[in-house]
C-alpha cells in the first residue's frame, strides 16, 4: 500500500501484515512542481515494486499513479469517490485537471465510479471512453459488523458524522439545530468527527468546541469505531454538498437507521424519500430542519419501519461482497491479458 503517512493506518496495515510505503501527496495544492515531483515518485516506486495492477482512490493518486501505471504498462483501475470541486468550477484549473485525467485514465483497462451522475460528468466530457465506465458501490459495508441494532430508548438524537469541513452540511446542521431547539427542547444534535485543516473549507475545533458551549450540538471526538454512536442514535443526517457514496449513511442505514440526506449526488443513491428516511434541499438549514422534524413527528413503528428498509437497501445493493467481486473480477480480467 502507498499511501501518506497516517499512525492509525499504519497499525492497521500491520496487523494485515501489509507492506506499507509512504509518500508524500499535497492533497489540496496546486503547485506543478510538487505535482511532478508525486509522478515522479509514482513511477519510481512502481518500476520498482512492478505490480500486477494498480490500484487507486482520491484524485492525484488516480491521475499520477495511473499515469505513471500506465507508462509502466501496468494495469490501472482508479476509482473515482467523488467529484470535487476542482473538477466542477469553471476556470483555468478545472481545464487542467480534465485534461490531465483524460490522460491518466487513457489506458486504464476500468475506472470506477460510485455513482452515476459522476459517471455522466466524466463520459459527456470525455475524460472516460464508455468502455471503461463502471459503476461500484461506494466502499461497501461489511454487513456482519455493522449488524441491525434496536432502536435506542431516551431522547431523539440525530448524529452527524463528518470530517470538520464545510462541504459536509456541518454548518447547515448546526443552524437546524438551533432551528429546533424551541420545538424539539429534548433532542440532541451529534457532530462526530476530526479536523481537516488542509482542506479549502476546514472548520476549526474552536468554532466546534464554542457550539458545544452554546448547547446547540455535542461533539463526539474521531473514533475508530463508530458503531456504538449509531447505535445510540434515531437517524444519521448527512447534509452533504455532493458525495461519491457516503459511507456514513451506509454505515447508518446497515444498522437499522433511518437516513436523513441532501437531494445531491451520493446521498440520493442510499436515501429514498419516505421510505428510509428523508432527502432535503442542499445547502439550506432550513430545509434540513424540516426533514428532521418530520422525522421527529413520526410514531415510533413508522421510524422502526425506516430503519428496516434502510438495512434492506444495503443488503440488496451496497454490501462489501459486492465490491470486492467488482475489483476480483477485474484483477482476473487483466492478469489474462
Amino acid at each position: 500500500m502507498i499511501a501518506p503517512q497516517d499512525p492509525s493506518a499504519d497499525r492497521k496495515m500491520h496487523e494485515l501484515e501489509v507492506e506499507r510505503i509512504p509518500i508524500r501527496v499535497e492533497r489540496a495544492g496546486l503547485n506543478p512542481w510538487a505535482d511532478l515531483q508525486l509522478l515522479r515518485n509514482y513511477w519510481s516506486l512502481l518500476k520498482r515494486i512492478r505490480p500486477t495492477a494498480y490500484l487507486s482512490f482520491t484524485i492525484k493518486p488516480n491521475i499520477y499513479g495511473s499515469m505513471a501505471a500506465g507508462g509502466l504498462g501496468i494495469p490501472a483501475a482508479p476509482n473515482v469517490s467523488g467529484i470535487g470541486n476542482a473538477f466542477l468550477r469553471r476556470d483555468p484549473v478545472q481545464q487542467v485537471v480534465t485534461h490531465l485525467s483524460r490522460l491518466g485514465f487513457r489506458r486504464a483497462p476500468v475506472v470506477f465510479f460510485q455513482n452515476r451522475d459522476d459517471r455522466d460528468h466524466f463520459l459527456k466530457r470525455k475524460i472516460v471512453r464508455p468502455d471503461q465506465a463502471r459503476l461500484l458501490p461506494g466502499s461497501g459495508v461489511d454487513l456482519e459488523r455493522f449488524a441491525p441494532a434496536s432502536p435506542p430508548d431516551g431522547p431523539l438524537t440525530f448524529l452527524l458524522i463528518a470530517r470538520l469541513v464545510r462541504d459536509k452540511g456541518v454548518i447547515e446542521f448546526v443552524e437546524a439545530a438551533r432551528m429546533l431547539r424551541e420545538e424539539l427542547p429534548d433532542a440532541r444534535f451529534q457532530l462526530l468527527g476530526g479536523p481537516d485543516e488542509g482542506h479549502r473549507t476546514a472548520i476549526s475545533i474552536a468554532d466546534v468546541n464554542r457550539w458545544a458551549a452554546e448547547g446547540v450540538i455535542e461533539y463526539l471526538p474521531p473514533t475508530e469505531d463508530v458503531r456504538p454512536f449509531i447505535a445510540s442514535a434515531s437517524a444519521i443526517v448527512l447534509p452533504s454538498y455532493r458525495e461519491g457514496l457516503p459511507r456514513s449513511l451506509l454505515e447508518g442505514a446497515a444498522m437499522a437507521r433511518p437516513l436523513i440526506g441532501a437531494d445531491v449526488p451520493g446521498c440520493r443513491e442510499v436515501v429514498e424519500d419516505g421510505v428510509n428516511g428523508y432527502l432535503c434541499a442542499v445547502r439550506d438549514s432550513g430545509s434540513l430542519a424540516d426533514a428532521m422534524l418530520r422525522f421527529a413527528c413520526l410514531p415510533d413503528g413508522e421510524r422502526a419501519s425506516m430503519g428496516s428498509a434502510a438495512r434492506r437497501t444495503v443488503e440488496k445493493s451496497f454490501s462489501e461482497e459486492l465490491v470486492v467481486s467488482a475489483y476480483l473480477e477485474v484483477l482476473e480480467k487483466v492478469t489474462k491479458v
